[in-house]
């Protein structure tokens, strides 16, 4: 295994939890549906716990949480510009326009987030001693707060964008009902939800 690129995935999982606090303190403004406002709230409290983690992880591991890399950089321009894309939205102030762009921001923030996590538990299989610890201890906390995070706002971005165009939306989404943390789960919500429309 690559020492140097581990690390690397360490500043980016940092950086990219960093930058959602960002994607979600501005989500947060764009939002008109209470459920999703109450997730977001939830999501944004437990991204600033993922923070303080990885600033953990980094210090335990004995590397600097300031430290600059290449690779963060350029994951700290993609959360930024997933701001402006927000910024702007509410800037043309069309009604559950910013709300809609808001939540592909947070998915496309959770997909990376989501990916970051679920390699360093590949990575957590051929690390040993310490640093399999310290780094087992952080997937452990986080993991399935990132499984929700990524599926349930999917499942918003999907019913917003159909309520946006004239149809019949499920809200709060299938993944939200069903509690749903697979990506399994996920798409047996997404199928289920016709059945739902049917009830409804």
């Amino acid at each position: 295994m690559k020492d140097e690129q581990v690390r690397e995935l360490l500043y980016q999982m940092l950086e990219t939890e960093v930058g959602g606090v960002d994607v979600y303190t501005t989500a947060l403004r764009c939002v008109e549906n209470d459920d999703l406002k109450e997730e977001w709230d939830k999501y944004l409290e437990q991204t600033k716990t993922h923070v303080t983690i990885m600033e953990d992880v980094l210090t335990k591991l004995g590397l600097d949480p300031n430290e600059e890399t290449p690779g963060r950089k350029v994951v700290r321009t993609i959360g930024e510009a997933l701001v402006e894309a927000m910024e702007l939205a509410l800037a043309e102030g069309e009604p559950g326009a910013a709300q809609l762009v808001a939540a592909e921001a947070v998915v496309l923030a959770e997909t990376k987030d989501h990916q970051n996590w679920h390699l360093l538990g590949e990575v957590i299989k051929k690390v040993k001693g310490e640093t399999a610890k310290v780094l087992k201890e952080a997937h452990e906390q986080v993991e399935d707060q990132e499984d929700e995070h990524l599926y349930h706002t999917k499942g918003w971005a999907r019913e917003l964008w159909i309520e946006s165009l004239g149809m019949k939306a499920v809200l709060p989404p299938p993944e939200e009902q069903k509690d749903v943390e697979t990506a399994i789960g996920a798409a047996r919500a997404e199928q289920a939800r016709s059945k739902m429309i049917g009830r409804s």
